[in-house]
């Protein structure tokens, strides 16, 4: 197996960007081999705390061997939308901040087994949580024409779909795509040569749309970030990375909702929402990673970045 290590993007930036109380009580929804997390402890005083969730077990193994000395340190094996469930379940009402990176890993991504990159040949999988149902292998084989379509278009943007998702259902008609490799040679086959020549990597979006739909990245994120905003102390504050536009836009549309004090169409003359801010943007637009991180982790290079304090 893959040694489970991931280079935690903009480190310094979260750290700054999170403005850590020792005393305080810190959440990592998506702790992944604890790189942040890690950064997060050294701030903390014998009196503040870290939650850290993960969905993937290898990840939770990882941490909890990590962090085994760290008395102020609960890891739980979870899908970080639960967090705030099962924070007030163990009685954490407020909390002084909370991060979540919504990256794949680079061990999830470089272990092929686990089937979510074309670069590497492994089973069509793409689970982060291991013990869920649905896989890329189902989504692949047994989706409709029509959903497929969708979820290529939805969560892929991919302009080409209707050529690639033909393809699939003429060859899953033969035998199952079994493996990232038969896939990735089908969508190839749906792009004329001098696209994959000139441009490479024409599977990424399709990888991304199924990779999305098997772990339902999208669903219900907005509404897991309006309940962790609602419950920062005053002062606290909510760091989110994301990688892809689609994910960046519902974490945009949240904290600028939660930013502004009235919702109401421009043209009411009077607000009638009743819409309060509670939030305040540490960063109008998205942090970036920079050029030295870049150099040494390529795969920032889509990473974005915001921050809200709570009023």
């Amino acid at each position: 197996m893959t040694e489970f290590k991931h280079i935690p993007v903009m480190l310094y930036e979260v750290i700054e960007g999170l403005d850590i109380k020792p005393d305080g009580i810190y959440v990592d929804c998506t702790i992944g081999g604890g790189g942040h997390s890690s950064k997060i402890i050294e701030k903390l005083s014998a009196k503040g705390h870290l939650y850290g969730f993960d969905r993937d077990a290898d990840a939770v193994k990882v941490c909890l061997e990590r962090f085994k000395n760290n008395k102020n340190v609960t890891i739980i094996h979870a899908n970080y939308k639960d967090a705030p469930k099962l924070l007030q379940e163990m009685g954490v009402n407020k909390i002084d901040g909370f991060l979540i990176d919504l990256g794949v890993s680079s061990y999830q991504i470089d272990t092929a087994e686990r089937g979510f990159s074309f670069l590497h040949e492994g089973r069509l999988d793409m689970r982060m949580d291991t013990e869920q149902d649905l896989d890329a292998f189902q989504v692949v084989n047994y989706y409709s024409k029509e959903r497929l379509l969708d979820i290529l278009y939805k969560y892929g943007e991919e302009s080409n779909a209707r050529k690639i998702v033909e393809n699939i259902i003429k060859y899953r008609k033969i035998k199952p795509i079994e493996t990232t490799t038969e896939l990735k040679n089908i969508i190839e086959e749906s792009f004329p040569k001098k696209v994959i020549y000139g441009k490479g990597g024409v599977s990424k979006k399709t990888f991304q749309a199924i990779r999305i739909e098997v772990n339902g990245e999208l669903s219900g994120l907005d509404s897991l970030l309006k309940e962790l905003l609602s419950m920062l102390s005053s002062g606290g504050r909510g760091a989110v990375i994301t990688f892809h536009s689609l994910e960046d836009r519902i974490v945009k549309n949240v904290f600028k909702e939660e930013a502004t004090d009235c919702l109401c169409p421009p043209k009411t003359p009077v607000c009638i929402c009743g819409h309060k801010k509670s939030v305040k943007l540490v960063s109008k637009k998205p942090i970036t990673a920079g050029a030295e991180e870049l150099k040494n982790n390529p795969r920032s290079s889509s990473a974005k970045l915001r921050i809200v304090e709570k009023l």
